[in-house]
């Protein structure tokens, strides 16, 4: 699939089958994690790879929505604030980091023919509790990885003319 296709494939899956995810597309979808920019090539991060199978309840109390535990898997990063990157005014570059790792991972999985759904309304206490996480990591994105059993809907896109800049 050409990069651009890729993106505009993307959506936000909210219905999964049940069909397992096969280890060599978690193997790309893990590798084009590792390969995100970070900066300062720091990468401070954790991806966290949850089996859903047995574990419904626990998902729920990180995030209430029944679809999020219906994948057979869940992608959790995590950034690692005190390994980052700061810049010079001491913005701390973790959020960002992730979010880059995260989205690697999303537009990974569309390539491999998989749906996700980018999830950041979770509960912090939650998640750090299920998944017997230290003050050390810092849950920022989660997202359900599987074969979507419902349909793209039609993206509404605000024009480059709302969006870009030209000085």
């Amino acid at each position: 699939m050409e990069f651009l296709d890729a993106i505009k494939k993307r959506y936000s899956v909210r219905s999964y089958k049940p069909d397992p995810v096969e280890q060599e597309k978690l193997a790309i979808i893990l590798e084009a994690a590792r390969l995100a920019p970070t900066a300062a090539n720091r990468q401070a991060f954790k991806v966290i790879v949850i089996e859903t199978s047995g574990r419904k309840e626990d998902l729920k109390k990180i995030y209430g929505k029944d679809w999020f535990g219906e994948a057979p898997l869940v992608l959790g990063v995590c950034s690692i604030p005190g390994g980052c990157w700061v810049r010079s005014d001491k913005k701390n570059y973790s959020d960002v980091d992730a979010a880059i790792v995260m989205d690697h991972i999303i537009l990974a999985a569309t390539d491999q023919g998989l749906g996700t759904c980018w999830v950041g309304a979770f509960n912090l206490q939650a998640a750090k509790e299920v998944l017997g996480l230290d003050d050390s990591m810092e849950p920022v994105a989660f997202t359900p990885l599987g074969y979507a059993k419902d349909t793209m809907i039609k993206k509404s896109r605000k024009s480059l003319d709302d969006l870009v800049i030209y000085k």
